[in-house]
Order: C-alpha cells, then structure tokens, then sequence
C-alpha cells in the first residue's frame, strides 16, 4: 500500500505524525473499452477545447469561472485556504458511535503511525477501544473539507470519512407509506418472521459471488466455450393476503432448517 496523505492528529496539545492509506480495494474486475469492429483499446485524451489539440498533464490548471474569466488556482492557494486542515486531523470532539446514522458513512482509511510516534498511536487507539467512544474531525484532502471520525478496528485507527447533513437529500418528496404506531397481526407475525432470520454477523459469510461468477465466463470465452445463460426461475404471483405470505414465508424458513 502507498499512503495518500501525511499529516498528524491533533489530540488536545498531543500531535500524533500519521499517514492515511485507503482500507478498502474494489473486487469488481478491471474491463477495458474496446471498438467492437476491431477490439482496439478505447483511449480517452485530455484536449483544448479551442485548438482540439491534447494537453499535457503538467501543463493543466484548475480555474473558477467568474463572469470576467476564469481565476487561475495554484497548489499553494489551496494549502493558504486553511493550512491547519490540510496537514491536521483535528479532534473536534468524542461521541458514543451508536449516536451516528449508518447513512453518513462514505470511505473508511487507514492510519499509520510515523516511528516517533506509535506510543501516543496506542494511547489514543486504546482509550477509544476502553471508553466506547470515537473522535470527530474534519481534514482536508484532494482539496476538499471532509468530516470524519476516529475509532479503532483490531490494532488500527480508522479514519472513516462521513458526509455533512447538507450532502443527504430529504426524502419528504419520496412517496412512502405512513409509519404504523400501532401493533397488529401482520407486524407481530413480521416480527416472528425477522426474529427467525436472526443471525449472529460474521462479515466473512458474505462473498462477491458475482465477480467470481463473471471471471469463470470469461475463462471459458476464452478457450472457446459458448456460454449458456441459466434460465430464470419463475415467480409465483404474490397473495394479495399478506397474512398468507408470512406464514408461508416462515414455513419455508423452518422446511429448510428441517
């Protein structure tokens, strides 16, 4: 792994030097564009939009538009807008996890210790381990504010970046049914039904079956195998009784455990 940012965390008046990498890798294959005429790499190129000519890379600049022209940014504009948060992971404050909506989360990094420093890394991993609690911060990285928070994960700080309110819609133009505050047949047997379903979770359990699936295509494909699409099981067309449904549902569950 390559790290992506190196800065410190700001705990109190303790600086922990870290240097962020992803956690995660995406298990989906890599599929190239190709021409279907003659199966040639499709290339994307980088072009001035006046001269139709390619650009260089190192030759482009980032550029607001105003209604005068554009305002040229360079690297040290970015750093001067708060050079604190593009080098800091400051702790704003601790909360109980369970206070924070799943929906917020987007990425999750990892953060690694300078040599200096992998004491107060402990400390600070284990203090978070022991009070159940996780730190909230805000960094900057790729040139934009993120919010975040600290908690740990086996031996590691986690850096999982999480979204501001004002970046999740409202779902108030949703069409949604209302919410029932009232028990009834149906919602007891519902319950009945998750209570079976009911399992301790183990991450481990759940595979990209798809990807594997795809991968073994394309091996055939490749010695020249035809490939044979399964045929879809037919589905039953639903009860209008939903009473009906859940019991079914149940017994099905206990057939397969019998």
């Amino acid at each position: 792994m390559h790290s992506i940012w190196t800065g410190s965390i700001s705990f109190g008046l303790i600086n922990i030097p870290v240097k962020i990498f992803s956690a995660i890798q995406e298990s989906s294959l890599d599929l190239d564009m190709l021409d279907s005429k003659d199966h040639s790499n499709i290339k994307f190129k980088r072009v001035n939009e006046s001269t139709g000519k390619e650009v260089e890379y190192k030759n482009i600049v980032k550029g607001y538009k105003l209604e005068t022209g554009y305002v040229i940014l360079e690297d040290k504009d970015f750093e001067a807008a708060d050079a604190v948060k593009t080098k800091t992971i400051e702790i704003i404050n601790f909360v109980n996890e369970q206070e924070i909506d799943s929906i917020y989360y987007e990425h999750p990094y990892y953060l690694e210790p300078q040599k200096s420093a992998t004491k107060v890394y402990a400390l600070l991993r284990d203090a978070l381990e022991s009070s159940g609690k996780v730190g909230v911060t805000t960094f900057v990285l790729k040139n934009k504010e993120g919010l975040a928070i600290l908690k740990p994960y086996k031996n590691v700080i986690v850096l999982n970046r999480i979204r501001f309110s004002q970046e999740l819609r409202d779902p108030s133009d949703l069409k949604l049914p209302p919410v029932s505050k009232t028990k009834s047949k149906e919602m007891d047997m519902a319950n009945k039904l998750v209570n079976q379903l009911t399992e301790k979770f183990n991450i481990a359990k759940y595979k990209d079956t798809y990807t594997s699936k795809l991968l073994k295509i394309i091996n055939e494909k490749s010695k020249g195998k035809k490939v044979s699409i399964p045929k879809m099981k037919l589905v039953k067309k639903q009860s209008d009784n939903l009473m009906d449904m859940l019991k079914a549902s149940l017994s099905t569950k206990k057939s397969k455990a019998a």
